[in-house]
């Protein structure tokens, strides 16, 4: 049984966060404070907390395509991530690197997305149409 993890990281402005997470996320808002909230990311919490982020920078050689780091993310089936990728393209959100299909017919066969909270937290989320191929090497 896969027990939630929890990640705390600074957000500029918490409004912008809570538009963001719960709105195009889909995101249950938590407990908060004036200088913190938590959501119910995916079934996983996250706190975020105002202050500065931390500093990110392309660095990640992934297939063809270099990509943030740090980043941190999610796994989901394949339909979940189909549809969290429309909402975001509904939203407007800028992809760092758009919905694609990696490592086609071949172990840990993926759909990935790369995108950024409005604070430029990197986020990565992978859609896996068999999850058995999460760790398949």
């Amino acid at each position: 049984m896969l027990m939630p993890f929890h990640f705390a990281y600074h957000v500029r402005d918490l409004d912008e966060a809570r538009q963001f997470y719960g709105q195009i996320l889909g995101c249950k808002e938590g407990r908060s404070t004036d200088t913190w909230v938590d959501f119910d990311f995916f079934g996983h919490q996250i706190s975020l907390h105002k202050g500065e982020p931390f500093s990110n920078a392309p660095t990640g050689k992934v297939g063809d395509h270099m990509v943030p780091m740090p980043h941190f993310g999610l796994v989901l089936d394949a339909e979940r991530f189909s549809e969290l990728a429309k909402r975001l393209e509904v939203a407007g959100v800028e992809f760092v690197l758009p919905p694609s299909l990696r490592f086609e017919g071949q172990p840990g066969e993926q759909w990935t997305m790369f995108f950024r909270d409005p604070s430029g937290n990197p986020i990565e989320v992978k859609g896996f149409a068999d999850q058995s191929q999460i760790f398949a090497s």
